[in-house]
């Protein structure tokens, strides 16, 4: 297990890496999916290791990260260097511009799909067959992973991919399901087979992000479930922004039913009563998180924690939560 104790013990070293290159990342949204994906292609760009970091959703939010410029179209700028010696690179997929690069590519209509944009082919194409949009989203980054495999030299050794939501993860990555009613032969199906053999390649895993608080966590189990019958693996769950809480359960419980007693020299027992009832409410809300805590460990995955961070989250913070991904994940860095 890849687990970290409840009671903040020290984290067990990870087991033999299986040889991963490419890395989802979903979550509810609000839990930080999008700053764990970052930070996870950091923990993967070791000493001498490119790592692409991809969005589908336009929403900028890995540039937001490193305070730069929205990501443009095709282009895959380098973000930062980690400290450990690699780079991290973005690449904002959208869905309209990877149909447009498909038509030309596998039909050949090159200005003619141009044309076809003005008339909004793109957005009557995607409504009437919506499987098709996270056809060319998923294969986009099919492209990206399968560099390395070719040996091309602007190969990276390893693929993040911020996917959407958990509520819509399993229905984004069925791509069998999503063609099945188009098309049975043709480039289009030959795309979503080939995409459905990266899917559920033991060198892909679905990570799931979740806060300790109810909503997350039962999105987390689902997910898990829905994911289960397309075959393709989940590989870490991910409790983000855990408080530390150095008292036990008992002490915790005393105060949380308003029966600990507080003396803080220099208040009178007004405030020192006052202090304990706030004091009660965080002792409530920390029994609750461990207990959901233990609801994680029930899910069959193995789970690792990112500590909460007070001074919010900068590229410093990034690189902070990488070095406890790296710590905790079965990570390949070679």
């Amino acid at each position: 297990m890849m687990n970290r104790s409840r009671a903040d013990g020290p984290l067990a070293a990870p087991p033999t890496p299986p040889r991963q290159t490419l890395h989802i990342v979903s979550g509810k949204g609000g839990t930080g999916k999008t700053t764990i994906a970052v930070s996870l292609a950091c923990a993967l760009a070791t000493a001498g290791r490119r790592v692409l970091v991809c969005e589908v959703e336009g929403r900028h939010g890995i540039t937001d990260l490193f305070g730069r410029l929205p990501l443009d179209g095709a282009e895959e700028p380098r973000l930062t260097r980690t400290p450990s010696g690699g780079a991290v690179h973005g690449l904002a997929i959208d869905a309209e511009d990877a149909l447009l690069e498909y038509l030309d590519t596998y039909y050949r209509l090159g200005f003619a799909a141009k044309a076809l944009e003005k008339f909004g082919f793109v957005d009557f194409v995607t409504s009437i067959a919506p499987g098709l949009r996270d056809v060319v989203l998923t294969g986009k980054v099919y492209e990206a992973v399968r560099r390395q495999r070719k040996g091309l030299s602007d190969a990276y050794d390893a693929v993040v991919l911020d996917a959407p939501p958990t509520g819509r993860i399993a229905q984004f990555l069925n791509i069998h399901e999503a063609v099945s009613g188009l098309t049975k032969v043709g480039p289009i199906r030959s795309q979503a087979d080939s995409i459905n053999a990266m899917l559920r390649d033991s060198a892909t895993a679905v990570h799931l992000v979740t806060l300790l608080e109810d909503m997350p966590v039962t999105e987390t189990d689902e997910a898990i479930a829905q994911l289960a019958p397309t075959q393709i693996a989940v590989g870490t769950v991910i409790a983000n922004m855990v408080r530390s809480m150095p008292l036990t359960d008992e002490q915790l419980r005393t105060f949380a039913e308003g029966n600990g007693v507080l003396r803080v020299p220099g208040f009178d027992e007004a405030d020192n009563k006052a202090l304990a009832a706030e004091f009660g409410a965080e002792a409530t809300r920390t029994l609750d998180h461990r207990r959901l805590r233990t609801v994680l460990d029930g899910f069959g995955k193995p789970v690792a924690e990112v500590a909460f961070d007070p001074g919010g989250i900068d590229e410093t913070a990034v690189f902070a939560i990488a070095d406890q991904l790296r710590a905790q994940l079965a990570l390949e860095h070679s």
